[in-house]
């Protein structure tokens, strides 16, 4: 993201109505008349580049935030800060199992496909976050008439400077550059620790449907968290993601073998035992070298085929560690 340009002025904000079902948005704005006839608040806001380059003025210090994706969630929570409306995880009908215990008031108005523009409405947020990994994105225009809406990050943002750049438009900026500081000791200290694994091929994949699929390519939370460990990858999870998650056929079972298979599904650990006792079951699937040698770590699978942030980060490195570093 561009370096912040930040201008204080007073701004009126305007209602959003919701009538016989149809969703009726005016735009946030006005002026000293508006404000005469009571129809508005003044505020202080300051004024940012979002990540499509689009200059959008935004409150000063939001106090009702709406995150429309898993990225933008995670980072407001990290920051202390909880949604009053946000997106449900993948898969399931809450926020991701992961989140759930810090974003319990938050209230469900969108999903990774699209967003439920009556709802969002019905909250009245003074500032919305969507980034490229959900549906969301395809309605910036009715958003933003919603209240200001800022697109914090690009399809396979490098998941870091997503963190920052959620930060830059909730005014946490330093907080996020102490956070990923902390975090970069961690990563330190468990490479350090990583003895006869270090430089391991490790392989990640989601169950579902009775097949795997490839997660955590590219700059995203796994990828890169791994990358920063001196970890390597199977040759078939090398390089950024076509998509979310690449699906593969059974017949080819042996392209996510490595010495350590992660094993998960959008679920929690529970669900991800269940799912590896299904695998088992799969024909070759025990002639995999990380099957043989005990090497397989059913892991909290929300966080890690989540969107990702810093608290899915938090997760990763945890169970990292906690197979390859113990």
């Amino acid at each position: 993201m561009s370096s912040v340009r930040v201008s204080r002025r007073a701004v009126l904000f305007s209602c959003t109505t919701v009538v016989s079902g149809a969703l009726l948005l005016s735009a946030c704005g006005g002026d000293d008349d508006t404000a005469g006839k009571g129809q508005a608040v003044a505020a202080t806001t300051r004024q940012i580049t979002d990540a499509q380059g689009r200059k959008v003025d935004i409150p000063a210090d939001p106090k009702k935030v709406v995150t429309l994706s898993e990225s933008t969630t995670d980072a407001a929570l990290t920051l202390g800060i909880e949604p009053v409306g946000t997106t449900s995880g993948r898969g399931q009908n809450g926020v991701s199992t992961y989140l759930a215990d810090k974003a319990s008031k938050a209230q469900i108005v969108a999903t990774v496909a699209e967003p439920d523009l009556e709802k969002i409405a019905a909250l009245r947020p003074d500032l919305i976050l969507v980034d490229a990994t959900v549906g969301a994105q395809k309605s910036l225009d009715k958003l933003q008439a919603i209240a200001p809406t800022v697109f914090t990050a690009k399809q396979n943002e490098n998941w870091r400077t997503a963190f920052t750049d959620t930060a830059e438009a909730l005014d946490k900026k330093s907080e996020a550059t102490k956070w990923l500081k902390d975090f970069d000791a961690r990563v330190a200290g468990v490479k350090q620790k990583l003895g006869d694994n270090a430089g391991k091929s490790v392989s990640v994949i989601r169950w579902q449907d009775g097949a795997p699929s490839v997660v955590g390519k590219g700059d995203g939370v796994v990828g890169a968290t791994l990358k920063e460990l001196g970890l390597t990858r199977p040759k078939d999870q090398q390089g950024a993601s076509v998509g979310h998650s690449e699906p593969v056929s059974l017949e080819k079972l042996d392209t996510i073998d490595g010495d350590w298979l992660f094993f998960g599904t959008l679920g929690d650990k529970a669900d991800g035992e269940k799912a590896y006792a299904e695998a088992r079951k799969v024909t070759n699937f025990g002639k995999l070298t990380a099957e043989k040698n005990k090497h397989v770590v059913v892991i909290v699978g929300s966080a890690w085929n989540s969107a990702g942030g810093p608290l899915s980060a938090d997760v990763v490195l945890d169970e990292i560690e906690q197979a390859l570093a113990s």
